[in-house]
């Protein structure tokens, strides 16, 4: 319901932000609705379709608030390349470290969840906390971190000069808070989810063309964004 009434404001006004957010407060009011009529229903004595009712409303209503936000950040990130954002002085592990190493001197010391993984100086692949915790501790120093990285592929990685909201859709679909910027075999710099939510922020904040509804701003870990690493 709330896409169909989206699209035929849409076709009415020309204008998908518009439309978006209108469609976002209709579906906002009519979850809260529901979440209303579940309260008087659990008064009247029927708590469990009160629960349901209250339940149902929240989905609606998350949903409604989620397009919306996600209207804003391709908005707010449209145009803009990735190599604007990447960072250039990027930890990098040898392909040729210990897992045991790779824990101690780099996560537990720079508290990042993913690093690439170097040899001769190109890049190979990266390497995450997931699979470490997939290696049975006790192989931890006997394991090279070549053993357990992943390989370079769409999903860890993207192109300098391509479009910013390219990058927030793998981060959003793989559930990675941080891409390897490749160029070629090397390795040009890192790209953050935490660095594209602080641009978010400010762009929203200062330009009211941009800007979105009080709390409507998604945070990282909210719906349809990953967690920062």
């Amino acid at each position: 319901g709330g896409r169909g009434l989206r699209a035929a404001l849409w076709k009415w006004k020309d204008d998908p932000k518009w439309s978006t957010r209108i469609a976002s407060y209709v579906g906002s009011g009519f979850g809260f609705l529901l979440m209303a009529l579940g309260i008087v229903n659990i008064f009247r004595g029927g708590i469990i379709g009160g629960m349901w009712w209250i339940l149902i409303g929240l989905f609606v209503r998350n949903a409604s608030l989620m397009s919306y936000r996600k209207v804003l950040m391709t908005r707010a990130l449209k145009g803009e390349p990735v190599r604007r954002f990447m960072k250039e002085n990027v930890e990098t592990v040898s392909a040729n470290t210990s897992v045991q190493d790779l824990v101690e001197e780099y996560i537990y010391r720079h508290h990042f969840k993913m690093y690439p993984v170097l040899r001769g100086g190109k890049l190979t692949g990266c390497v995450t906390t997931r699979d470490v915790k997939e290696l049975p501790r006790e192989e931890w120093d006997a394991t090279p971190v070549a053993e357990v990285m992943s390989s370079c592929s769409d999903e860890n990685t993207i192109g300098p000069d391509a479009d910013a909201t390219e990058g927030l859709t793998r981060m959003n679909k793989t559930g990675n808070s941080r891409l390897m910027v490749v160029e070629g075999d090397q390795l040009a710099g890192i790209i953050a989810l935490k660095d594209l939510l602080e641009f978010l922020s400010l762009k929203l904040e200062l330009e009211p063309d941009a800007g979105a509804a009080p709390g409507t701003l998604p945070a990282a870990g909210g719906p349809g964004v990953p967690s920062q690493e």
